[in-house]
């Protein structure tokens, strides 16, 4: 019951909260041969500092190829324009979003820029991840995908300007290749083997807050294999069980089944839901590469102390648990996403995560977002644990966009010598007008 109480306050949630989608599902991208070219003029606010804003942001997609540029320009009051948006190469190649060849699931499928909800197999090692958390850390990475039906691999990269994480899933459907492979059910069998490895340099390291020392495990590994069942395969509904294992590299292994089922076909309304029962053993956490991962890998305190998610592991002890997820899209354009997992009996250790999008079908009005938040307490609050993307806008004539944006993340904080001493939250309100050009 409190799992059934909390999927449904994400529901609620996603719809009061009006997040964003990810560029991955946007409208724009799902239209063969469309483009938008808008040019926006207004303001920032990052807390309580005043920028004046120019936003170009074309979105085109020709067939399968889409491309999305996001360039923005802040000047202070005096004119100067904003420090640390512009300073190195990274900063240059945050100016492209994406760029996309198809869709993921689809044969074949390349991305690159942001990644906004990166997952490999069925999300047991690598969940919801994002290399664009912070809006002012912003990475340039890479998601390709190939299917040859018998088998294929998932694979991503978060950071070209930098060590960064990888992921990579390679699968096979065995019976494929023997004319078992024809029967229904037993021949989609899926196999999968999944490498995820964070390269950065602080991925590994731990402080003894008791001596004042620190160790370092150096690239954190995380090793897993999966097998998925077909139950159901037919065009307006699909069912697949599935297992997963999982170890981190010097540390503790879990592992999951659960069930997945898939309703479409009608037009109207398409339903996918999802179910697993997870049993963690010592020193692991499922979904370890997770929508928070990048201000969780490395948080320092001072000049000399830090947290990280490698002394998570540390403390982290033996438990059973619990994840779900239902998406409803109505007319594949209002598309509402809720996900929650937590572990049994452990208060406040929850993560939910939302997505909505209603595309065109409210006319004149643009609404969408996305909502992350973990050691879940209260549902609706906002703090270092959130993450939030909330926008809003309306078109009195189809080239006119009036909007504003809400963004709660997380920026680097800084002493005054220039040291990164931790993070601190950071609210954008993000007021516009824009002129769309369509074509």
């Amino acid at each position: 019951m409190k799992a059934l109480r909390y999927m449904t306050a994400a529901l609620v949630l996603s719809v009061l909260t009006m997040g964003t989608l990810s560029a991955q599902t946007s409208m724009a991208a799902k239209k063969q041969n469309s483009g938008s070219v808008p040019i926006g003029f207004g303001a920032t606010f990052i807390n309580g500092e005043t920028y004046y804003l120019v936003n170009i942001a074309p979105e085109v997609a020709f067939g399968k190829l889409g491309v999305g540029l996001d360039v923005n320009l802040r000047f202070s009051t005096s004119g100067k324009l904003r420090a640390g948006d512009y300073e190195t190469f990274g900063d240059y190649l945050r100016m492209i979003r994406y760029v996309r060849w198809a869709q993921k699931g689809d044969p074949f499928y390349i991305r690159l820029g942001q990644l906004d909800y990166a997952l490999l197999g069925h999300g047991f090692i690598m969940y919801n991840y994002r290399n664009s958390s912070s809006y002012d850390l912003r990475k340039t990475g890479m998601e390709l995908d190939v299917n040859f039906e018998k088998f294929g691999l998932e694979s991503m990269y978060s950071d070209f300007a930098g060590r960064g994480v990888l992921g990579l899933r390679g699968y096979v459907r065995p019976l494929k290749f023997t004319t078992v492979g024809r029967i229904p059910i037993i021949g989609g069998l899926e196999t999968g083997i999944t490498y995820a490895t964070d390269l950065n340099r602080d991925a590994g390291k731990k402080y003894n807050s008791t001596n004042g020392t620190i160790t370092d495990d150096g690239a954190m590994a995380v090793y897993g294999f999966d097998v998925g069942l077909p139950l159901l395969s037919l065009s307006m509904l699909r069912s697949t069980l599935y297992f997963d294992h999982a170890k981190i590299a010097n540390y503790g292994s879990g592992s999951a089944a659960g069930i997945d089922l898939h309703v479409g076909g009608m037009g109207l309304l398409t339903i996918a839901a999802k179910y697993e029962r997870r049993f963690i053993g010592d020193h692991f956490l499922p979904s370890y590469f997770d929508a928070m991962y990048e201000r969780e890998r490395y948080v320092p305190l001072d000049s000399v102390r830090f947290v990280s998610k490698a002394m998570a592991l540390d403390a982290a002890r033996a438990v059973q648990g619990y994840y779900g997820e239902l998406l409803v899209s109505i007319l594949n354009t209002i598309n509402v996403v809720g996900g929650y997992q937590a572990p049994l009996g452990v208060p406040n250790a929850g993560v939910l995560h939302l997505e909505l999008e209603t595309g065109n079908v409210i006319p004149a009005i643009v609404v969408g977002g996305g909502y992350d938040r973990k050691n879940i307490g209260p549902l609706l609050k906002l703090d270092e644990n959130s993450i939030l993307y909330a926008q809003i806008g309306y078109k009195p004539v189809p080239y006119l966009l009036v909007s504003t944006l809400y963004q709660w993340t997380w920026a680097q904080k800084k002493d005054a010598a220039g040291n990164v001493v931790g993070y601190e939250t950071q609210r954008r309100i993000e007021p516009k007008v824009s002129l769309v050009f369509s074509f």
